[in-house]
C-alpha cells in the first residue's frame, strides 16, 4: 500500500450493511411456495424472450416491482403468489450493526462515504428504515432504481465518484458482497473488498487505508 492515501469509502447495503441476502429470500420461498431456483429460472426465460433482464430493468427503474412479480409469477409452474414479496424479504433482512457502526465511525475519522446500491424505487423507504443514521453516515446515496443504471455498469461507480466530489476513483474502497461488482470497481481504479464476514472486511478496508 506504500504511497497510496485512499480518502473515500464507497459501500453496498444488501449482504454487507444487512444479514446475507439468501436468508431474505429463502423467507421469500417459504411464504410464497417458489424456490431460489424456479425465481431464477423464471427470470432467465423472461430474459430469453425479451433479450434484456428483468431484475436489471427492475433496478435500474424501467419496470415497476408489480409488473416484475406477474411476470415471475406468469413463468413458474404451479400456483404461486409473490404477492407481499417485499415485506416478506425485508422481514428477513437484518442490520449488521458491525459494519454500520464501522461506516459511521470511518465518517467520523473523516473518511469521504458513498453508499451505492442496486435497488428496488418501491423499497426505498423498507431499506432505509434499516440504517436509521442514513444521512449521518454517508455524504452520498446513489440508489440504481432512481439513476436508470446498476452495479457493475462502470457508470453508476463514476456518478458515485462525481457526486462525492473532490475525489478520483483511485481514492476510493469499495466493499460489495458480489465478485463481479467488486471487479468493475477494481477496473476503474478503486481498491475493492469482496465482503465475506465483517472482522475480514473491516481488515482489509483498514489494511487499504492504512498509508493514512
Amino acid at each position: 500500500m506504500s504511497g497510496v492515501s485512499r480518502r473515500a469509502v464507497i459501500c453496498d447495503f444488501g449482504g454487507v450493511l444487512t444479514s446475507p441476502l439468501l436468508g431474505a429470500f429463502a423467507a421469500v420461498q417459504d411464504q410464497s411456495g417458489a424456490s431460489v431456483e424456479a425465481l431464477s429460472g423464471a427470470m432467465t426465460r423472461v430474459s430469453e424472450a425479451t433479450g434484456t433482464h428483468p431484475l436489471s430493468d427492475l433496478e435500474k427503474g424501467l419496470i415497476t416491482e408489480s409488473h416484475f412479480l406477474s411476470v415471475l409469477e406468469a413463468q413458474i409452474d404451479g400456483e404461486v403468489s409473490l404477492r407481499g414479496f417485499r415485506e416478506t424479504y425485508f422481514s428477513a433482512l437484518h442490520p449488521n450493526e458491525a459494519m454500520i457502526d464501522y461506516m459511521a465511525e470511518l465518517s467520523a475519522r473523516g473518511l469521504r462515504t458513498a453508499l451505492l446500491t442496486n435497488n428496488v424505487r418501491e423499497w426505498e423507504p423498507l431499506w432505509r428504515a434499516k440504517l436509521p443514521q442514513l444521512d449521518r453516515t454517508f455524504e452520498v446515496v446513489v440508489d440504481s432504481a432512481f439513476v436508470g443504471m446498476r452495479k457493475p455498469e462502470p457508470e453508476i461507480y463514476e456518478l458515485t465518484v462525481e457526486r462525492l466530489g473532490g475525489v478520483t476513483a483511485d481514492d476510493c474502497v469499495f466493499i460489495d458482497d458480489t465478485e463481479v461488482n467488486c471487479a468493475a470497481a477494481r477496473e476503474l481504479g478503486m481498491y475493492a473488498v469482496r465482503f465475506v464476514d465483517s472482522e475480514s472486511a473491516i481488515g482489509e478496508v483498514e489494511a487499504a487505508l492504512g498509508a493514512r
